[in-house]
């Protein structure tokens, strides 16, 4: 590792290591002791029309890009030259596919902005955690948008596979690589610090529901619905199971 300002160092070799700590440290907070908070507190009781156009372009556009930025900064180059692919073939995938995931995540977001902020009820359901990561957000998808088109278009286009990538694989081995990405463009290094900052601010947020999949859901039991009789004398069967074939139903109650 070359010599580093102290700049440098705190940015891209301490801020990281304290963003995990209080992301990992908020969530299980937040677990421990604000079960009853741990939600999105839905507000589509108050407005649904423009909820299905946003919700769906906003979380199925985030899917795309947290896939493109798993792809680019965990999977390092060389794999996917292996694979056939060349690095002017994926630099015009992730510039189209980025920035169309990238685009209606932004149209999403902006459609949940509107209808939060002209819908009183849902407004007024609003906090200023809520405001703060609203524009946070906001703020990461633009810079993110930044870097991947206009960036790419007004220029030949930077290789961040071969700086960011490999300093943000460098975290997980207690080895940051900071003059990888202390060299970057500028638009790079501010994409990182704000999403850093977002991280950071999660737990603290509705953002934290997204760690909320109703995962038993799957391997739940079976809910065996029974019907009652409308009328007539209460039975004195013993009950059987109510998915054998000629079990008879439990006795009713008289009222």
């Amino acid at each position: 590792m070359t010599d580093s300002s102290l700049t440098d160092i705190l940015l891209w070799a301490v801020l990281p290591y304290v963003m995990v700590a209080i992301f990992v440290t908020g969530v299980a907070w937040r677990y421990r002791y604000d079960q009853f908070g741990w939600t999105t507190r839905s507000s589509e009781l108050y407005e649904s029309r423009l909820l299905r156009i946003g919700s769906p372009l906003f979380h199925f556009g985030l899917v795309f890009v947290v896939a493109g930025h798993v792809l680019g900064l965990v999977i390092p180059d060389e794999w996917t030259a292996a694979l056939g692919v060349t690095e002017t073939r994926y630099h015009y995938v992730a510039y189209v596919l980025g920035g169309l995931a990238g685009f209606c995540t932004l149209v999403g977001i902006g459609i949940l902005l509107y209808r939060r902020r002209t819908k009183g009820p849902v407004f007024m359901a609003t906090t200023r955690n809520d405001k703060m990561m609203y524009l946070v957000l906001v703020a990461t998808i633009c810079a993110g948008l930044w870097t991947t088109v206009a960036a790419n278009s007004l220029h030949e286009g930077y290789n961040y596979r071969e700086t960011i990538g490999p300093w943000f694989r460098s975290l997980f081995i207690l080895q940051p690589e900071i003059h990888l990405i202390a060299t970057a463009p500028l638009t790079y290094q501010v994409h990182a610090l704000i999403g850093i900052v977002l991280f950071i601010l999660w737990p603290f947020t509705r953002l934290v529901h997204a760690f909320s999949a109703p995962v038993k859901y799957l391997f739940r039991p079976y809910i065996v619905y029974r019907s009652r009789d409308v009328g007539g004398a209460p039975r004195t069967e013993m009950p059987g199971r109510g998915w054998d074939a000629g079990a008879t139903r439990p006795p009713r109650t008289p009222r």
